[in-house]
This record gives structure tokens, C-alpha cells and sequence, in this order.
């Protein structure tokens, strides 16, 4: 290592040390005084909308979404990604008025409470089981894109690619660094040190995103010209597709609809469902909405951050764009063959010294970010969910509080497990992009979900725990078949379970949750509510 090269680590490592100081620091002087499980995981009702609105934007904002979108604007050469923000609108309008309110009115502390009131005991283990399992693989996953950054690093310095073992240990010792420093003011601090924290983490993302941005354009000679020069004159088509080929007729045409990624049909109709999914039955997210004094400033978090949604799509697609461009202008053999690497690659090689430790923080933060909102949400479902009705039905004030905050210990270290499991599966299949398994893994589980939640919303009569939990069990089913989910497990071990047949298609991700919502429903309001939990539940 040259003294020059020397220099420039120490500066933005320091840059970087002083994030990590400031976070945590924050985050336990924020947390303070907690004193029971509503302090925990509400924050007593105290939280500004506006700080809610930053944390949603942060749990959003994952490492996967800071190298992920990139890739997706560097390998497709265009907005079509974008469709999907249109329909997260939609969805977010459907969730501040259809969810947001019965979770106020029956005072919940996690969601799936609601689902006791209303069907009984076995639904609401049953989704808070199926929260748990999906959460802790979804943001296990996501940490694997924060660590990118250090095995790049690690390249840049030794001068040499590091082969299959060194990489899975950089991979696995950067996870569990991660996890550990947000752990600990998670842990201590409770909701209001993650929504804090994720106001200032929201900021270094949206900040050196832009930073980034702004230094690539000035990079590319000739600019503007050059960008059109390269990519050809941009048309509606690089932004709104319909994935229906002129060339096909009849069911055949919808069959390549749907197995089209990105689609304006999938940006309104699946994203919307995936929004409602995602912003209505998930703990992690809806937590953070419940930490506002009232419906109404909950609700006008939920629907700023899908206004805030598009630019910050935007600018992440358009520095994948940008980065296709510039690599074509200054071509460079040591490119990471993997599209999400780009980024990263980019800001390790081409970032001036101070700026790269301000990116370099900047994702971490989004990491930080989205990973100390899920497991505050899983220690907090836990606790609610499982521990005081079944584990210490007599609990204190104090034995839970102790409980939540040992439950945010043991999940953290769930993460650093399925991190580094996610990190072997790319390590060995290197071509696999980042966003479609993040939101891959929800839209398994997250329609079965949404379907009941919405049988007890939109019905009063209608649903039961045995109907429900059939309901569940056949949306995951349909949802398995039309992903064709058991072929993907059994190829990568080189294998083929079936043959999918030809009228059948095999739907893309963003189609997952709405047919596993539509399947789940259907099913579960074939079976009628009990006149006990029915009157109840309309008396409440």
C-alpha cells in the first residue's frame, strides 16, 4: 500500500468512525428512560409525523436498494423499475384508510392483535409466526448488499480479487459488525432510538446519493449529449412498458404480461398489493406509523413517504443509467461482473478522498436503517405475541421490557446467520440480482397475510382460525406454483422438479403477493365468524 493510498484510508475512515459514533450516540441518548413495553415500541405516541416519515423512508432505503436499484438502471438501461413507485401511492392511500384506523382503535402494540379480536388466538400466531420467519429472512438478506462495500474495499487494497473463502469471511465479519453496533442502541433505546437515528441515516442516504449523482454527470464528457449519444434518444417505452407483445394473441399476450417484470400493470395493480402488504401487516412498518399522537399525522407520514418514493427511485435508476454510460466512455477491465457491484465499484475507485467515507457511510446507514426497524418490530411482536400470553402470562412491566429487549438480542443474531447464508448463494451464483430476492421473499408469505387481514376489514361475518389458516396455507400454494418456486430450490442444486405447463405462467415478483391476496381471501370468506368473536369484535 502506498503512503498516498495510506493517507486517503485514514481520512475517510475517519469519516466514517465519526458516523458510526454519531449514530450510536444518538440512538442510546434518544432511547433514554425507557420504562415499559409501550415506551419500547411506541415511543409512548410522542413521535413528530415528519421524523416518522424519515424512519419509513430509512426502513425502505435498505443496503439492497443503495447497490440494487443502481444495478437495475445499469443492466436495463432505463426507468421501467420506476412503474413500481406508481403503484406503492396507490397502496399507501389504501393502507392510511383502510388499516392505519382499526390499529389505533383497538390501542395495539402489534399488529397482529388486531386479528385476535377479530377471528381469534390461532390467526394471530399464525401471522405473527408468518411475520417472524418472512422478516428475519427478507432483512437477513438485505444485509448481505452492506458488505459489498468492504469486499471491494478489501480488493482495492491488496491489489488482488479475493477468492470464494476470503470473500464469505469479509462478508460474514462485515454482517456481524453491522448488526452488533445496531444492536446496541436498538436494544437499549427501543422505537424512538430508531426512528431518530433513521431521521439522520435518511439524510446521509438522500445526501450522498445525490452527491453521487451529481459527480457522475460531471464525469461523462460532453454530458447530456454524451448520455444520448451512448444510450440513444429516450422514449416513453423507457419508462412505461406494458409487457404485452404485439406479436402474440389471446391468453398468450396476458401469459407475457405477466411474466414481464416491470409493467405498468405491475406498477399499478402488483405494487399496489405489494405496498399494502409490505405498509399494512408487517410489524416493522406499521410500528413506526403507530409511534404518531394520532390517525391523522400517521397517515400523513405513510402517504409523504410514497410522495418521497419516485425522486428517490429516480435518482438511485438514474445512477445506474449514468454509471452504464460512464463505463462505456472510460472502459475499466477490472468491472465487477455483477451489476450490483457497480455502484460500489464506482465509488471506491472514482470518489474523491472524504466524499467516498461520506458514501460509504451512506450505506451503512441504509442498512442500519432498515435493519433496526426490523428487529425492534420482531423483538416487539415476540414479546406482545408470544411471551406474555404464553411464556409469562404474569409478567411485569419490567419482565417484558427485559424480555423485548433480550428477544432484539437473539433475532439480531438470526440476521447475522441468514446474512451470511445469502452471502454463500451469491458468492456461488454471482449473477443473481439483489432486488428481486428482498422483495421475492415477501411476496411468498405477505399475500396470505394481506388476504386475511383484509376478510377481517372488509367483513364482519366472514372468517375463521381453521378457515383462515386453509386460506393461508393454499395462497402460499398458488403463490409457490406460479413463482415456480419449487424448480428455483432444486436449480440450484442443478436440478428440475416439473415441468411448468405452457399455459401456465411462471409470474414475476411484483405479481406474487396480489394473487396470494386474492387466493387467501376467497378462501377465507368461505367460512363464517363465530356470533361470540363477531359481537365482540363489533362491540370493541
Amino acid at each position: 500500500m502506498t503512503a498516498d493510498m495510506d493517507s486517503r484510508l485514514v481520512i475517510d475512515s475517519t469519516v466514517l468512525l465519526l458516523y458510526f459514533v454519531l449514530i450510536i450516540s444518538i440512538g442510546l441518548y434518544m432511547g433514554r428512560k425507557e420504562e415499559n413495553l409501550k415506551d419500547f415500541a411506541l415511543g409512548g405516541r410522542r413521535i413528530p409525523w415528519w421524523a416518522v416519515l424519515a424512519s419509513l423512508i430509512a426502513a425502505e432505503t435498505s443496503a439492497g436498494t443503495f447497490f440494487g436499484t443502481p444495478g437495475e438502471g445499469f443492466s436495463h438501461r432505463d426507468y421501467t423499475y420506476l412503474q413500481l413507485a406508481f403503484g406503492t401511492i396507490l397502496g399507501r392511500i389504501l393502507v392510511s384508510y383502510i388499516f392505519i384506523k382499526p390499529y389505533y382503535d383497538y390501542k395495539v402494540y402489534s399488529i397482529y392483535e388486531y386479528l385476535t379480536a377479530r377471528f381469534g388466538v390461532p390467526t394471530k400466531n399464525a401471522a405473527s409466526a408468518i411475520f417472524m420467519v418472512t422478516r428475519v429472512l427478507a432483512s437477513g438478506a438485505r444485509l448481505y448488499a452492506a458488505a459489498i462495500a468492504l469486499v471491494l474495499a478489501y480488493e482495492m487494497i491488496r491489489g488482488v480479487q479475493p477468492g470464494q473463502r476470503e470473500t464469505l469471511l469479509i462478508y460474514m465479519g462485515s454482517t456481524t459488525a453491522i448488526v452488533i453496533l445496531t444492536a446496541i442502541y436498538t436494544t437499549f433505546g427501543g422505537i424512538k432510538a430508531v426512528i431518530w437515528t433513521d431521521l439522520i441515516q435518511a439524510s446521509i442516504m438522500i445526501g450522498s446519493a445525490l452527491i453521487a449523482l451529481a459527480l457522475l454527470y460531471s464525469a461523462i464528457p460532453g454530458g447530456w449529449h454524451e448520455i444520448v449519444q451512448r444510450h440513444g434518444a429516450f422514449q416513453i417505452s423507457d419508462l412505461i412498458t406494458t409487457g404485452l407483445d404485439p406479436a402474440k394473441h389471446g391468453w398468450d399476450k396476458i401469459k407475457g404480461m405477466f411474466e414481464t417484470e416491470y409493467t405498468i400493470f405491475a406498477g399499478l395493480i402488483g405494487a399496489a398489493f405489494i405496498t399494502m402488504g409490505t405498509h399494512g401487516t408487517d410489524q416493522d412498518m406499521v410500528q413506526r406509523m403507530l409511534t404518531a399522537p394520532d390517525i391523522r399525522r400517521s397517515r400523513r407520514s405513510l402517504i409523504s413517504s410514497a410522495l418521497a418514493d419516485i425522486p428517490i427511485a429516480f435518482t438511485f435508476l438514474s445512477i445506474g443509467l449514468l454509471l452504464w454510460v460512464y463505463y462505456q466512455a472510460h472502459p475499466d477491465p477490472t468491472l465487477p461482473k455483477t451489476p450490483n457491484e457497480t455502484f460500489c465499484h464506482f465509488i471506491l475507485y472514482q470518489m474523491p478522498v472524504g466524499l467516498r467515507g461520506l458514501l460509504i457511510a451512506g450505506i451503512f446507514a441504509t442498512a442500519m436503517g432498515s435493519l433496526s426497524t426490523a428487529i425492534n418490530a420482531l423483538a416487539t411482536s415476540f414479546t406482545r405475541d408470544w411471551y406474555e400470553p404464553y411464556i409469562n402470562p404474569r409478567s411485569t412491566a419490567e419482565q417484558s421490557l427485559r424480555a423485548v429487549r433480550w428477544a432484539t438480542v437473539w433475532f439480531s443474531i438470526l440476521m447475522i446467520i441468514v446474512a451470511s447464508t445469502t452471502s454463500y448463494l451469491i458468492i456461488v451464483h454471482p449473477n443473481v440480482r439483489i432486488i428481486p430476492i428482498v422483495l421475492g421473499i415477501f411476496g411468498y408469505t405477505y399475500g396470505s397475510l394481506l388476504g386475511v387481514f383484509l376478510c377481517g376489514m372488509f367483513t364482519k361475518r366472514r372468517g375463521n382460525d381453521l378457515g383462515n389458516i386453509i386460506a393461508m396455507i393454499i395462497g402460499f400454494i398458488v403463490v409457490a406454483i406460479l413463482s415456480g418456486l419449487p424448480n428455483k430450490i432444486t436449480g440450484l442444486f442443478g436440478g428440475k422438479l416439473y415441468t411448468q405447463p405452457n399455459w401456465l405462467p411462471v409470474m414475476e415478483f411484483p405479481w406474487w403477493i396480489c394473487f396470494g391476496t386474492i387466493v387467501t381471501f376467497s378462501v377465507a370468506i368461505v367460512f363464517r365468524t363465530r356470533a361470540d368473536i363477531s359481537r365482540t369484535a363489533r362491540i370493541e
